[in-house]
């Protein structure tokens, strides 16, 4: 990496904080302890206030969606928050935009199911929590519903799936765009034992 890779972290009410923080603390700490490139996490939100998650934590989000700098990366969690989203309209033809213009789209849990019903996930391979992988499938038949991985890469587009395996996913963004030695360091750094074994997948 040479310039800087901006990361946003979407919050919503009822996101699943596990969902956000998870991925968080690896990007953070990749970005503060590990690499030597110029990496910036961002939490964004329909507005620049405290949203209130599933389990009741309030967590705050610093950028406005129409006022967030140009994201590489979007980590769009999951949550009983997505229910609304599914159907909104707006928000899905920003994650549309986004798409178009190059960022990387990243969904942890249910996050798949907005990435489904904006139409990106279609005649991909894309996973989500198990108990939501028969409704991924009913969102769009043609996702190529992938149930026992923790996260799957699709180049532009990465999936995981429940809660947990966001930090998986991370991981894995963290070793794609800088290396496996950072993967592994940011790994160790977080005292995080992974599943034995990690079962990722690409295209």
């Amino acid at each position: 990496m040479t310039d800087t890779l901006t990361i946003g972290v979407l919050l919503f009410e009822d996101v699943e904080e596990l969902d956000v923080v998870g991925p968080w603390e690896v990007l953070g700490f990749w970005a503060s302890h590990v690499t030597s490139s110029s990496v910036r996490v961002l939490a964004l939100g329909p507005e620049a206030r405290v949203v209130r998650g599933s389990q009741g934590l309030g967590l705050v989000a610093d950028h406005a969606l129409d006022e967030a700098p140009p994201l590489d990366v979007l980590i769009h969690p999951g949550g009983n928050g997505t229910r609304a989203l599914i159907e909104d309209t707006g928000h899905l033809e920003w994650l549309r935009g986004l798409h178009e213009r190059g960022t990387v789209l990243a969904s942890v849990c249910t996050g798949s199911l907005v990435l489904a019903a904006a139409g990106l996930l279609s005649g991909r391979p894309a996973t989500t929590h198990r108990d939501f992988l028969g409704k991924l499938a009913k969102i769009d038949p043609s996702v190529e519903v992938r149930n026992q991985e923790r996260y799957v890469d699709d180049g532009d587009i990465v999936t995981s799936a429940g809660v947990s395996a966001g930090i998986d996913m991370a991981l894995h963004l963290v070793a794609r765009y800088d290396g496996a030695e950072a993967g592994e360091r940011t790994r160790a750094g977080i005292q995080y034992e992974a599943p034995d074994p990690v079962v990722g997948s690409g295209a």
